[in-house]
């Protein structure tokens, strides 16, 4: 019966260390929007162009140009603090699966439960392997955490 308790016990490291990846990600991400902040983000933007040998005058690199010329730098900051926010939550549920807690459990499931809606909207929107992907992996952490909660409250009751 031990033998069992470690391999679902397992299971849940396996998605906390999903949800720590994500954190990490996201964070890094942040930092480098951080980076950007009091720059010159049309030169950097241009500059980018350029390295991923574009054409600026086309379509879709002169609105990445345009869109990099109207950011301020209160927008990089909102958008590096809102990182750090969902970093912070995806780290949190991280440790409190890593170490078995009921309310990570919870909130791991709804929080995934969450975003299937979305996701599958979006594949109906404009399907393609990316967003099939993100919906089956995040459908595949919420059914092994709903299954893990009904048998976890099962076993406690029997």
């Amino acid at each position: 019966m031990a033998t069992r308790g470690k391999a679902r016990r397992g299971g849940l490291h396996v998605v906390a260390l999903f949800e720590a990846l994500k954190g990490a990600v996201v964070l890094l991400a942040g930092c480098g929007v951080l980076a950007l902040v009091h720059k010159d983000l049309h030169n950097i933007a241009v500059r980018l162009v350029q390295v991923l040998h574009m054409n600026p005058a086309r379509r879709y690199p002169s609105i990445f140009i345009d869109a990099a010329n109207r950011v301020t730098d209160v927008q990089l900051w909102m958008l590096a603090l809102s990182a750090l926010a969902y970093a912070t939550v995806r780290l949190v549920e991280a440790y409190g699966l890593w170490q078995g807690r009921k309310w990570a459990e919870w909130f791991g499931f709804l929080s995934g439960a969450i975003y299937l809606p979305v996701e599958l909207f979006e594949i109906w929107r404009k399907p393609d392997w990316a967003r099939i992907v993100v919906f089956l992996v995040n459908l595949g952490v919420v059914l092994y955490l709903g299954l893990y909660l009904k048998r976890s409250g099962r076993s406690r009751r029997g």
